[in-house]
């Protein structure tokens, strides 16, 4: 009797756990939630589901929602593009928000914009209401030398069509500075700019800059307009500072030559000195030479020592003179 009793307990408990393998592997309450909402699937593909490592929920949800809002996809699609790495919740909610805003997209070009790293849902929201991107503030110098620094405001809506391979926000404010860089450089005057700023709107509509991006420019607003820096000034003035540093150095150059030159001739009156003094040293020795050989007499020699004397007195003379008129 304790042995059946074992027997039983133990078929019970097998019976329990293959009950809540069955009910884990097998999504019952969700295949009947499908069933009495309108989905017909079958219990067979939820396994396959389960056998390829897709969450039948992920699926089954997405594909009721589709199916209450009137749209026919099959239930292959949606695990596809599960398998590729989409997010079929947001697929199903854009392609039933583009439903609602009566804007034609279809399922494939819908699954390659969110395959593409793009956000479907809000590519289809900022389609039906436009999005303003606000650009950063763009210094520009007009003709004058003027800087003037402009904030913009730039309306634009998805492009459907180019969302796959079409730029996106960063090209848009991009093209918007370049133009606005290009309109403020071609103006004459700083003030032309300030008065007439939808100048820069006009001129930047023109241009196209919406060609090529997943957007459409429905409109540009400059929100803000400042005058900055006299640029064309301060290139004056940096201008003028690096020619006076320029001629600093062409004068100190000179200067460099004029006083090695300097040094040169002093060197060379000394060399020259130095001559002298030796030439002066050798003439006792020429006159002791021109005496003893007979050259010249010694009333020859005295004589020249007087007019040596001579010589050097009528000098001194001529220093007291000076002396004393400058004294006076």
């Amino acid at each position: 009797m304790p042995g059946t009793f074992v027997f039983t307990v133990g078929i019970a408990f097998l019976i329990i756990i293959f009950v809540m393998l069955f009910f884990t592997f097998i999504p019952v309450g969700l295949w009947i939630t499908a069933y009495f909402s309108g989905v017909k699937i079958g219990i067979s593909t939820l396994i396959g589901m389960r056998l390829r490592r897709v969450v039948p929920s992920r699926i089954v949800n997405p594909l009721i929602k589709a199916t209450k809002a009137g749209l026919s996809i099959g239930v292959d699609k949606l695990e596809a593009h599960y398998l590729a790495g989409g997010n079929v919740n947001t697929l199903v909610d854009a392609l039933i928000a583009a439903q609602r805003a009566n804007i034609p997209l279809e399922f494939e070009r819908a699954a390659a914009i969110d395959l593409a790293g793009r956000n479907v849902l809000e590519a289809v929201q900022v389609s039906v209401n436009p999005k303003v991107i606000e650009t950063p503030q763009i210094s520009a110098v007009a003709k004058d030398g003027i800087e003037v620094i402009v904030k913009a405001r730039v309306t634009v809506r998805a492009n459907i069509e180019r969302l796959v391979g079409g730029a996106g926000e960063e090209t848009i404010i991009a093209r918007v500075g370049e133009g606005i860089v290009t309109t403020v450089g071609s103006s004459e005057a700083h003030t032309d700019v300030l008065e007439n700023p939808d100048s820069i709107s006009q001129t930047v509509l023109d241009k196209g800059l919406d060609s090529g991006t997943a957007y459409e420019i429905l409109s540009i607003d400059i929100a803000d307009v400042d005058v900055g820096r006299n640029i064309g000034a301060k290139l004056q003035t940096d201008q003028a500072d690096a020619d006076k540093r320029i001629a600093q150095a062409k004068a100190e150059e000179r200067r460099a030559m004029a006083v090695a030159r300097e040094q040169e001739m002093i060197a060379e009156v000394q060399a020259m000195k130095a001559k002298v003094v030796e030439a002066e040293a050798q003439v006792p020795f020429a006159l002791a030479e021109a005496l003893k050989k007979g050259n010249i007499g010694f009333m020859d020699y005295y004589n020249m020592k007087n007019i040596l004397a001579d010589t050097e007195m009528r000098d001194s003379i001529s220093k007291m003179a000076k002396d004393d008129k400058s004294e006076e």
